[in-house]
């Protein structure tokens, strides 16, 4: 049996019923590593290093990034950026234009490859550590939120991130709405995320035109009001390797511009905001 539903005071402000979250992902991964998926299919013998994959994946750091910040300063949208701790040492000046840009700086875990599921709980717990550090340092304040690389934690990855002072952390796709998680060292708010608009699967994974993404998010968008008997929460996402390239973030721009004409029905926020107005 389906259990009761769990809404929240007012809904959403203004009475909306549908949360979006805008994120951008900065991902990195170490220098003895590479992207598992890339744009060629052709698959390298075991034990290669994918330097195609690797150099693909820098775009991010060396143009995506700065183009889509320049789309979200022109949309006035304000976003999370889930930052690879890695990247956040390698590139200070980078994560510290993102946090004067106004937007929330996440962490994303040391390194893309490094999964907290795969990690010994001291392993994980000084990752999270250095991650913390690099991103303290490049920005000038510790990150509240977390998700981990794959979007894959591990059985202790909640008690690892209250302990570390998290306040909440986004890789959970169970439930609709955030909702409070009890741990020994206090509670921490798990914020939903989903991966209908979402231009890693979307392209890479499943192979979809750019076009797809708006598409995706138009036709949820417009049908929204069939089903909007509870709020919910919707994710658009994008990472800055991928549709930080002229196509993809022509898609980006244009979503951000849709939700724009959905004001009425859509309130466009992050899963800073969510994490932290909604953590009791």
């Amino acid at each position: 049996m389906r259990p009761p539903a769990r809404v929240l005071p007012q809904a959403w402000p203004h009475g909306r019923s549908l949360a979006v979250s805008v994120s951008v992902m900065l991902e990195g991964w170490s220098d003895n590593a590479a992207p598992g998926v890339g744009p060629m299919g052709n698959v390298l013998k075991a034990g290669t290093l994918d330097l195609q994959a690797r150099s693909w994946a820098e775009y991010g750091v060396n143009e995506g990034t700065w183009r889509l910040l320049d789309i979200l300063a022109a949309a006035h949208t304000t976003a999370v950026f889930y930052v690879s701790g890695i990247l956040a040492e390698r590139h200070p000046a980078l994560v510290h234009a993102i946090a004067q840009a106004g937007h929330h700086v996440a962490a994303h875990g040391w390194a893309q490859e490094i999964i907290p599921a795969t990690q010994a709980p001291d392993v994980e717990k000084a990752d999270i550590a250095r991650c913390v550090a690099a991103l303290q340092q490049a920005c000038g304040h510790r990150p509240q939120g977390w998700l981990s690389p794959r979007c894959t934690p591990s059985a202790v990855t909640t008690e690892l991130l209250a302990e570390a002072g998290f306040g909440w952390h986004a890789e959970f796709f169970d439930q609709d709405l955030p909702r409070p998680i009890a741990t020994a060292h206090g509670p921490i708010t798990a914020v939903p995320f989903t991966m209908e608009v979402n231009d890693m699967p979307m392209s890479v994974r499943y192979g979809q035109e750019p076009e797809s993404y708006t598409r995706t998010l138009q036709r949820i968008l417009e049908g929204w009001p069939t089903l909007a008997s509870r709020p919910a929460c919707l994710d658009v996402t994008v990472h800055a390797h991928v549709y930080g390239r002229p196509m993809g973030a022509i898609a980006f721009a244009q979503s951000l511009a849709l939700l724009k004409e959905h004001d009425d029905m859509a309130w466009v926020t992050h899963h800073h905001q969510l994490g932290t107005s909604f953590a009791t």
